[in-house]
């Protein structure tokens, strides 16, 4: 009878404990979370208020990604350096991290894992002989508090420009929305809206508003939990009045003529199965980051009724923010397609280690040639909108796709939105595209 109680006890005692999350050590926590705690990054030469150009770029070419260097010596493009600055992210997603992260696991194939219900899934720092390295930080950028658990563009622009002339060709105004249905920590509830019979892990929606012959062209992402199940995608054309599934193929075609992918959105908008994923390594580097408040605005342009001003554009072509660069510790990984009939050979990714934003990417040609040229500049959020200001989110705030081979470019100016009252889920739905198309 003791011998019995003996054994239920320990018994208990193991079902308890492997109950709870695995435990992480809080030096991870500050060494993946606040990396410049004890300094920002240094480069020999490089300081707050300098200007990378054609005249000294040599000097500097190790601390700029390929294609920012072909530009800058080319006369294209002039790097001003601002102050690196911590890009806090919020207080919830840290603690979710600290209790989920221990009992996060790879599956047996690229794709699969498990124990991730919230937060960063991985925190040690990559190693070069580790060879799902590539992977894990796929996981934590898909994982990551890009937009947190939902926010909007609300409104969007986008300019197609030809780059030897300068001339704006078109301009299409949109609103994008976000919303993770999963891995919520931020706003509630958390951590996952209820009910979600599809077990959907994030959804995208888009509307463009003008102009009048692509108006009320919309588009819906639903990306489940499972990342080995394709995303639904759907587009209604306006003109058409009837909502159509797109193929796997056209998520690679240009975006209503623009310059970029649907899989372009955000750095990189797919599953982690989709490509193979490789680490290259960890590097000092530029990035574009600042604080939107401080930077050279378009005062001319898409002023809206609060005073908001998107940020203004310059170099050649008008291709490229007006805004500054920081110093910033980047994770190099690339992606390589596993769909040998794929349009792209890699892309580079550069992601910052710090928020796991993607502010800087590459895109080859079938070829191996260098052909397109993703920026994405980062506001700080406390120095943004008033109501983005502690939201923890690295603001998305001006893109630049730049096609190299074409000499064309598309570019973006947001108004970036942390505010879960434009992000209901129920307009994440095809309902929804049906109901707004009417």
């Amino acid at each position: 009878m003791f011998k019995h109680a003996l054994i239920s006890a320990a018994v208990a005692a193991t079902v308890s404990v492997s109950a709870q999350a695995a435990q992480v050590s809080e030096e991870l926590i500050q060494q993946s979370f606040f990396p410049y705690t004890n300094g920002a990054p240094k480069a020999d030469g490089i300081s707050p208020g300098m200007v990378v150009n054609a005249g000294n770029v040599e000097t500097f070419k190790d601390y700029l990604d390929p294609a920012m260097y072909r530009f800058v010596k080319n006369g294209d493009y002039e790097i001003k350096v601002g102050e690196t600055t911590s890009f806090d992210l919020h207080k919830s997603y840290i603690d979710a991290t600290r209790k989920y992260s221990g009992d996060v696991v790879l599956g047996d194939k690229p794709g699969v894992i498990t124990g991730s219900v919230a937060g960063r899934p991985f925190l040690e720092e990559p190693a070069m002989d580790d060879p799902r390295a590539g992977e894990k930080l796929a996981w934590n950028y898909k994982y990551g508090y890009n937009w947190g658990d939902s926010a909007a563009i609300y409104p969007f622009y986008w300019k197609y420009r030809n780059m030897e002339s300068g001339k704006v060709e078109r301009t299409i105004k949109f609103n994008f929305h976000f919303l993770n249905f999963t891995h919520r920590t931020s706003q509630e509830p958390y951590p996952a809206l209820t009910p979600n019979p599809s077990n959907l892990f994030r959804g995208i929606y888009v509307q463009v508003l003008e102009p009048f012959d692509v108006k009320n062209t919309q588009l819906l992402i639903q990306r489940y939990e499972d990342d080995l199940k394709r995303d639904n995608a759907y587009l209604y054309l306006g003109f058409q009045r009837r909502v159509r599934r797109l193929s796997t193929g056209q998520v690679t075609d240009a975006f209503l003529g623009s310059d970029i992918m649907i899989e372009d959105f955000e750095g990189y908008n797919g599953r982690i199965s989709d490509m193979n994923w490789t680490y290259k390594g960890t590097k000092t580097m530029l990035l574009p980051m600042y604080n939107h408040n401080d930077m050279e605005l378009d005062a001319e342009t898409h002023k809206d009724d609060e005073g908001y001003q998107v940020v203004a554009f310059g170099g050649k072509g008008g291709c490229f923010p007006n805004i500054t660069w920081q110093l910033r510790k980047v994770y190099v990984v690339e992606s390589d397609p596993v769909d040998p009939n794929h349009p792209i050979s890699k892309r580079q990714h550069f992601i910052d280690a710090q928020t796991f934003t993607i502010p800087r990417n590459i895109t080859y040609d079938r070829k191996g040639d260098m052909w397109k040229s993703w920026l994405i500049g980062q506001s700080h959020p406390d120095h943004h909108l008033p109501k983005n200001k502690g939201t923890g989110v690295s603001i998305d705030d001006a893109f630049s796709m730049v096609d190299m081979q074409a000499n064309h470019c598309t570019t973006g100016q947001f108004k970036g939105q942390v505010d879960p009252k434009l992000n209901p889920a129920k307009k994440f739905t095809v309902q929804n595209l049906r109901a707004s198309g009417r």
